[in-house]
């Protein structure tokens, strides 16, 4: 399954350079390198060809490159790659390669130019961004065991949450059990409580939860390298006539977007289904924040759903759904769920419950 799998993907983006008119690509953002060669280290690039796929890094993962990397020949030197590739002979005279435009520097650039004067380079964008957009099998597994972990973190934490806790003591006790169960957290979970709750990215604190506070969770695993995000907002002891208010245009607004998303709809569509439903409620500048992102091995990629996005979502993307209302000094709700398109409708991953908790 390994080798079929990363084949594939390096296939897949051979045969979208032959379509742009391109010889190959030289890849050097490690998200990137990770997803065609399976490569976890932190010094690795890789170039192309139809003919010939090399993989590049240090001495330091000799041995790791071994027991990772599938489909490349491995080219192991030291100082910078494109140096090694030069001194390797692997790209011929004349040719056309795409190099990743928002990942190589300046002095990359030129280095490349001065090293290989009868290359032709092509600065591209969002080539193997948009072709991981669309998640195979492994990933698609990956990412369902992600959200289960995350699920199941959030059933053994919820009950630790009452008056007198701290945030910051909620926020470890996910993250270590992330780190027991997965390969840790997927990022910085937020546990934002009473007013911090109105803060989008909260960082947790030593204020201690109260009656009557929001808790804005925002904490997910990661698992095999892919990304689980999800946020609940529970109340703690009462909720007030003006949170229970929020937060059920919150779950309105969120619901009417997963049962719209599937194949073919645009990703600016699926920003204004939630906002309209919060405009029209009222709250409409108090959603400060676009409505969903894409996962898998980074926390936020393709596509972005957003009024500025051009994107349209396809079968086997995965998003995130996360309309929120924040009230400045009061609170906020975020309700967020990871969901896989299909044809005609939308699997919503995630199983932790919905509607407004009161935490007693």
């Amino acid at each position: 399954m390994k080798h079929s799998i990363f084949r594939n993907r390096q296939e897949t983006l051979i045969k979208e350079m032959a379509r742009l008119g391109l010889d190959g690509m030289l890849v050097t953002n490690l998200t990137s390198v990770r997803y065609l060669s399976g490569f976890t280290g932190s010094a690795g690039s890789c170039v192309l060809l139809e003919n010939k796929k090399i993989f590049i890094t240090d001495g330091r993962y000799q041995e790791q490159s071994k027991r990772e990397v599938d489909g490349f020949e491995r080219v192991i030197g030291t100082g910078p790659h494109e140096k090694i590739l030069s001194e390797n002979g692997t790209i011929p005279k004349g040719v056309k390669l795409a190099l990743e435009g928002d990942s190589v520097n300046v002095n990359q650039f030129r280095r490349l130019q001065t090293l290989f004067p009868n290359v032709t380079w092509e600065s591209t964008t969002m080539i193997v961004e948009n072709i991981a957009a669309v998640k195979d099998a492994v990933e698609l597994a990956a990412l369902r065991t992600a959200v289960e972990i995350t699920d199941r973190v959030y059933a053994e934490v919820l009950p630790m949450i009452r008056p007198g806790v701290t945030e910051k003591h909620i926020a470890n006790q996910l993250d270590l059990r992330y780190r027991e169960y997965a390969d840790g957290e997927a990022y910085p979970s937020i546990v934002a409580a009473g007013p911090q709750s109105a803060l989008p990215h909260a960082v947790p604190g030593d204020r201690e939860i109260q009656s009557g506070d929001f808790v804005v969770i925002d904490a997910a695993c990661k698992y095999a390298g892919y990304h689980a995000d999800m946020t609940r907002t529970p109340v703690v002891a009462q909720a007030a006539d003006w949170q229970k208010e929020i937060y059920a245009v919150v779950l309105e607004a969120q619901t009417a977007a997963c049962k719209a998303a599937r194949d073919g709809i645009s990703c600016k569509e699926m920003d204004s289904i939630p906002r309209d439903i919060i405009t029209d409620a009222g709250y409409g500048e108090q959603y400060i924040h676009s409505t969903g992102h894409g996962l898998g091995l980074e926390i936020h990629t393709y596509p972005r759903l957003s009024q500025q996005s051009t994107d349209i979502l396809r079968e086997n993307n995965v998003v995130t759904i996360e309309p929120g209302i924040y009230l400045e000094g009061r609170g906020g709700v975020r309700i967020e769920d990871d969901i896989i398109i299909h044809r005609d409708s939308a699997e919503i991953l995630n199983r932790t419950d919905k509607e407004l908790m009161i935490l007693s």
